[in-house]
Parts: C-alpha cells; structure tokens; sequence
C-alpha cells in the first residue's frame, strides 16, 4: 500500500495582472457602467467578479494604476487583433540584389531596370552587382558605369547610397526607396538664375 501523498495540490497559474494577481495596493476601476473608482484591489476585484468579469490591469504605470472590469478571454482576442493589425502594417525593408556582367545586352538591362522599380516602389532597397569573370577585372570602369547608369535610370524612384565599391571580383551599389513628392539625392537643385542688376542712370 503507496503511503498517503504529503505535499499539497498545484494551484492553478495566475495570470498576469489580473485579479489576485495584481499586486498594487489601489486602483482606478473603471466598470462597465461607466463609473471610475479609485479603491483597494482586493475590493475591485470581488466587485467585478459579482458581475462575471475579471479585473484587468490595463495601466500598470499610471498613478494609480488603472484596471478595468471585463471579460479576460475577449480582452485577449482584442489585444492579439490588435497585434495582428500592427502586424499587418508593418513592412519589413529587404535588401533585393539584381546581378550584371559588364557587358549585359540592352533587353537584359531594361528588365532588371524594371524589377527594381518595383522593388523599391515596395519601399525595399535594392543592390545592383556587377560580375567579372576571367580577364574582366582589368576593366572594372566597365562595371562602375553601369552601376553609375543604372542608379540614374531610377532617379525617380530609388537614391543611390555613395559609390559603387568593389569587393573581390563584384563591384556593387545601393540604391534605397525615395518617398513620393520627396526630390532623390541624384538630381542636385538647378541654381536659380541670376538677373544681373540694371546699370546705374548716368546723370548728366
């Protein structure tokens, strides 16, 4: 015969600031009525679960804390819909790299030129890369004109970041997002024009 267990049962996990959980001395409940008290936890949690509700912490910094009576399952259906809209937003900038050689063909050109304006319409950054295979690292002027070129094709829509740099046998250069109605860094403001001033009358 197994001797009689000893030690006491597991207490079910409070959760975290929600009623005996919540460690404050006072708070500022607010129930669904519309009143707002401030008054000792213990009393506003018994208050609110008399009405079937949770006290829920809801501003732990303010002073004094302020917790609301309510359902705790369909407050955490708001806050997670809260987080998935937030979510939903939120656009995470990739870096997208389009790869050259240094002689790449006009038509090869054109349709990478259009992938990355639409990469960076997206708001992503886009790096352009130039390879040289064999004999055509002597001529890295080649690729360093073409990153040049390309930069300028997309003026409107993307800002170059510096000059292309080579590294290794690539040569490469980043070209970043510019906001509509924004002027991109390639294009310098035009000096305006100077009206040169009327000669002085000559008194006779």
């Amino acid at each position: 015969m197994y001797p009689p267990r000893t030690y006491q049962p597991r207490r079910p996990k409070l959760r975290e600031n929600v009623n005996e959980a919540i460690r404050v001395r006072e708070v500022r409940a607010v129930f669904p009525d519309g009143s707002v008290e401030i008054m000792p936890t213990p009393a506003a949690v018994r208050r609110a679960q008399d009405m079937g509700l949770d006290l829920i912490l809801i501003a732990p910094t303010a002073e004094p804390p302020v917790a609301k009576a309510m359902d705790f399952g369909q407050w955490q259906y708001e806050q997670k819909k809260k987080q998935h809209e937030a979510k939903k937003k939120q656009h995470v900038i990739q870096v997208k790299e389009l790869k050259f050689r240094p002689n790449t063909d006009d038509h090869d050109y054109e349709f990478k030129k259009n992938h990355a304006i639409r990469f960076l319409q997206e708001g992503n950054r886009v790096k352009a890369v130039v390879q040289f295979r064999g004999r055509e690292i002597a001529h890295t002027d080649l690729g360093k004109n073409l990153l040049l070129r390309f930069a300028e094709d997309l003026a409107g829509v993307g800002a170059i970041e510096g000059q292309p740099r080579l590294e290794g046998r690539n040569a490469h250069v980043i070209i970043s997002p510019v906001k509509a109605g924004s002027p991109s860094k390639q294009k310098a403001e035009k000096p305006k024009a100077q009206v040169p001033p009327e000669p002085a009358a000559v008194q006779g």
